[in-house]
């Protein structure tokens, strides 16, 4: 059992494909260690880089890390008791780990949106303008109407609640609150916006939906999105990262991965023989 592990550990230390990016990355992941408690590690030595105005999808068996790595790039992982990140991630070159750095004003500028739509029991006028309230984006009432039906369009929204702003978001249907999570995500102008599972709660239109909005996005955001559908992967994204055991094994642009993967771990959860 020991030399299994001493080999598989081998087999995952020697990360290949494409981690780095030629240009200038949105964000840096380098030398990332996540532990709990000091005595379980999640994440070793996680070495990648965002794109700007790309989506990067993060593939993997169920407690292979990727959900953690995820939730390192805005600092979630900060309000876990006993967990600890070394290594550096930066932000347009800016250590977002630096004692210089706001954690409440990091997550404006890389939004999350989860696994389930998760509305405030607030209006759907509210929803959206509860962040721009709380960080002054807006400063009167006309600008923050403004700022809500931008942000509602860009969210695909717009045509199906311009009507019924001052309605509770949680009326609406799974895919539209989704799509609400996104506006309201979207509101505080973030240079990145996170994604853990978006769909994994939707029906197959409502999925569809969110994959075209997701597409749309990124001409103006960097995307990070975590999903169990290689499927999806595989539709939404400009690279791919597959991750093992809390190890990226392979990152690269999403074509090579799922047609000439480098690794055989990855040929192996891709094919379907093991994951």
């Amino acid at each position: 059992m020991n030399n299994n592990k001493v080999e598989l550990d081998q087999q995952l230390s020697e990360t290949v494909g494409k981690p780095l990016i030629n240009g200038t990355p949105k964000i840096t992941c380098r030398d990332v260690n996540v532990f709990y408690n000091q005595d379980s590690q999640a994440i070793f030595d996680v070495n990648v880089d965002l794109a700007k105005n790309q989506i990067l999808a993060m593939i993997g068996p169920s407690g292979c890390g990727k959900s953690t790595l995820l939730r390192c790039l805005n600092r979630m992982n900060d309000t876990i008791d006993g967990c600890s990140i070394t290594g550096k991630i930066s932000l347009d070159g800016e250590d977002i780990y630096s004692n210089d750095i706001d954690p409440v004003l990091l997550r404006a500028k890389v939004g999350m949106v989860f696994q389930k739509p998760n509305p405030f029991p607030k209006s759907i006028y509210d929803n959206v303008a509860y962040g721009p309230r709380l960080h002054g984006i807006a400063t009167n009432n006309s600008e923050l109407d403004d700022v809500v039906e931008e942000s509602l369009i860009k969210a695909g929204l717009w045509k199906e609640t311009k009507d019924r702003l001052n309605k509770p978001g949680t009326g609406l249907s799974g895919g539209q609150q989704q799509r609400l999570c996104i506006a309201r995500t979207i509101a505080v102008r973030p240079d990145v916006i996170l994604m853990d599972e978006p769909t994994s709660a939707l029906d197959p239109i409502a999925t569809a939906t969110i994959e075209e909005l997701m597409h749309e996005l990124k001409s103006s955001y960097t995307i990070a999105v975590v999903t169990h559908s290689m499927q999806q992967a595989a539709r939404i994204s400009d690279r791919c990262s597959y991750f093992h055991l809390g190890r990226l094994v392979e990152v690269n642009d999403t074509n090579i991965v799922f047609t000439n993967p480098e690794h055989e771990l990855t040929e192996n959860y891709i094919t379907g023989r093991f994951g």
